[in-house]
């Protein structure tokens, strides 16, 4: 399960993003709740347009993001958006503490952390595949998701916590001292031992990922359940903001709900840390559950029962996206692998402005339970693509040997041999196997 934790370049990044990341939670749990109770009368609208504002830019930017990050060194990148995330933090937390921040504000900062975080993303993914080997590639983004959901199990409950004690702007502050954690990470890493990484010429670079991802209908699929849960199911700020306000909880109340999903994701995490592949086939299973989960919350009359169904809601959406993350990686070309996976963030986070409003709309007209049963139908649509994917490619089908019994053929991921790159100095020193006079001797004979 912790096998590249053997990496010290992984080590070490795992402990900064570790520290960064429940920084980042902080700081979009209280965005949301400051939308939500400070800049409007709980309108779930407004905050559907705050996410969307930051999950835009992905979508917008997709093929200049992606390019960047095949293009420019990642680390020296992830430098400078990790440091302007940092300024933008602060600066929100000052403004916050000094009562001059205002909704209009609030949405061209959440623009602003978008277009950053466009960048960020595709470069970030990216990276982790360049601090271990292919093998250990799937384990990394797992692990790396764990660390991420742990941050998501600390974050908002300390979010709430801190908002209640102290005010919501003193939380942007600790967010920015966190992302010192991550540019000391960045500094602690070695170069040398980082994996080479393969570089593609010629023109027509930014279109290259599109033309890959579409001739490969796995990925296509995959892409399309994504965009789904992305766009409707995943719009948990809204969610559990208002069924915390439903069930006449404040703040710290919003905080425990979103700890307790990440106790959930937490655990699918590291479930898809101990798999040696990722497969599509659990993609798909994880996404019938997520479905079943949502649906069975938003039936929930108690804050603690909702609060209990949430962790299966976790472990499904961690579960499915995980799993889809680390196929993406682990089965695209090398030197395309930045132009892909910065479509696959396009499409996972680039899916919430078009999902997001509609779902705060639905939660003021229709009340929160709607929301969330909305996003249940979503990821019931998102399982039949991915089944009716494996009926119609054959994967699926009887048993060999037991009539009624279903199987589903191993979905290999694809071989991409890496062509090695020129080198004089290797040119000039790998030796030439010269034929010897028996060789000659045995040529001759044979002519």
């Amino acid at each position: 399960m912790f096998r590249s934790f053997s990496v010290f370049n992984y080590r070490v990044w795992f402990i900064g993003a570790l520290v960064s990341n429940t920084g980042a939670w902080m700081q979009a749990t209280a965005i949301s709740w400051v939308v939500l109770t400070e800049l409007t009368a709980n309108d779930a609208g407004a905050m559907g347009i705050t996410m969307g504002l930051q999950f835009a830019p992905p979508l917008v930017l997709v093929g200049v993001t992606g390019f960047v990050a095949d293009r420019f060194d990642r680390r020296h990148l992830l430098f400078v958006t990790q440091g302007l995330l940092l300024l933008l933090g602060l600066a929100i937390g000052i403004l916050l503490l000094n009562d001059a921040m205002t909704l209009p504000m609030m949405y061209a900062f959440a623009l602003g952390l978008g277009v950053i975080a466009a960048f960020d993303n595709p470069a970030r993914q990216a990276f982790v595949s360049d601090l271990v080997t292919r093998e250990n590639a799937s384990n990394a983004v797992a692990l790396n998701a764990a660390s991420f959901n742990g941050a998501r199990m600390i974050g908002p409950a300390v979010a709430g916590v801190v908002i209640v004690a102290v005010g919501t702007g003193w939380v942007f502050v600790v967010n920015a001292v966190t992302f010192l954690a991550m540019l000391g990470a960045l500094l602690l890493i070695r170069s040398d031992e980082l994996i080479p990484r393969s570089r593609a010429n010629g023109a027509g670079r930014l279109a290259d990922g599109f033309r890959y991802v579409a001739h490969r209908p796995d990925l296509i699929v995959t892409f399309s359940m994504v965009f789904l849960i992305g766009a409707f199911g995943m719009n948990f700020p809204i969610f559990a903001s208002t069924m915390a306000i439903e069930f006449g909880q404040d703040a710290d109340g919003y905080g425990l709900l979103s700890s307790i999903l990440a106790i959930g994701s937490l655990f699918g995490a590291l479930l898809a840390a101990r798999r040696d592949k990722a497969r599509i086939r659990v993609v798909i299973g994880a996404t019938l559950l997520f479905a079943t989960a949502a649906t069975v919350s938003a039936f929930m009359p108690s804050y603690w029962l909702y609060a209990v169904t949430l962790m299966f809601t976790g472990f499904a959406v961690v579960t499915m996206l995980t799993t889809a993350n680390g196929y993406v990686q682990t089965t695209t070309d090398p030197a395309l692998r930045g132009r892909v996976l910065a479509l696959y963030m396009a499409i996972l986070l680039g899916g919430t402005p078009v999902g997001a409003p509609v779902v705060g709309w639905v939660a003021d007209t229709f009340g929160p339970r709607m929301a969330i049963l909305l996003g249940a139908g979503s990821a019931l649509g998102a399982f039949v693509i991915g089944a009716t994917w494996l009926l119609v490619s054959g994967r699926l089908h009887r048993h060999d040997k037991k009539r009624f019994r279903l199987t589903i053929d191993e979905t290999r991921p694809l071989s991409v041999v890496t062509p090695e790159q020129f080198s004089d100095q290797m040119a000039q020193t790998t030796p030439i196997p010269l034929p010897t006079e028996a060789d000659l001797r045995a040529e001759r004979e044979r002519s």
